[in-house]
């Protein structure tokens, strides 16, 4: 179709994104820190703005570079918000674990 457009095969950029979501689902589920935890929600953020952006350039549309521009703007909140939320409830503890918030009363 327009294969001569993608200097790389499509595959390629398939199997890095996969790579990129498989790494931030891992981190998400083995570590138990939230500032990791955020870090690899945004590689997994960044893995699906790889393949919209790469099937738009494939398929010669435009509306994958419009998804991940939302989904940039979805990843900047979400990390302001989440970033503001660890930093409040993590401030006069030592230590930082995820498992610690469902210990809290308020």
């Amino acid at each position: 179709m327009a294969a001569h457009l993608l200097p790389v095969p499509l595959g390629d950029y398939v199997g890095l994104s996969a790579v990129m979501f498989f790494i931030g689902a891992a981190g998400v589920i083995v570590r138990r820190n939230p500032l990791v935890m955020l870090m690899s929600i945004e590689l997994m953020f960044n893995a699906a703005n790889l393949l919209f952006v790469s099937y738009a350039r494939a398929w010669l549309n435009d509306a994958g570079h419009v998804f991940a521009f939302l989904v940039i703007t979805v990843a900047a909140a979400e990390a302001a918000i989440a970033l503001a939320i660890v930093v409040i409830t993590f401030r006069a503890s030592d230590r930082v674990d995820v498992d610690d918030v469902r210990t809290l009363h308020g």
